[in-house]
């Protein structure tokens, strides 16, 4: 999770926004070389270690599927109109979960 205290943040803005500018016309392959310089430099030495960065990479991952990736798609949806609106599986999924709603 990105929410940082200010004070963190503070120390680390600086650094990101300089980066981000270097990154800025760059192929997305730099983009990658940074995040992995970054994530090697947190060390890799242990299955423990190596676990809470594949955590923090799924994070991230979810965060930005969430927070840049849904409200994206929420757009072209309303633009585009729904496709899930008409596929029959869902429908019975929605049924499905609706009649264990009431069930409950």
């Amino acid at each position: 999770m990105p929410y940082i205290k200010t004070r963190e943040r503070e120390k680390l803005d600086l650094a990101i926004e300089t980066l981000a500018r270097l990154l800025q016309d760059a192929e997305i392959g730099a983009y990658n070389y940074a995040i992995t310089k970054i994530i090697l430099s947190i060390g890799h030495n242990s299955y423990f270690k190596i676990n809470s960065i594949l955590g923090l990479l799924e994070a991230v991952k979810q965060e930005f599927y969430r927070r840049v990736v849904g409200e994206y798609e929420d757009l072209k949806r309303a633009e585009n109109g729904d496709v899930y609106n008409k596929n029959p599986l869902l429908k019975v999924l929605v049924k499905g979960a609706e009649e264990q709603n009431e069930a409950i």
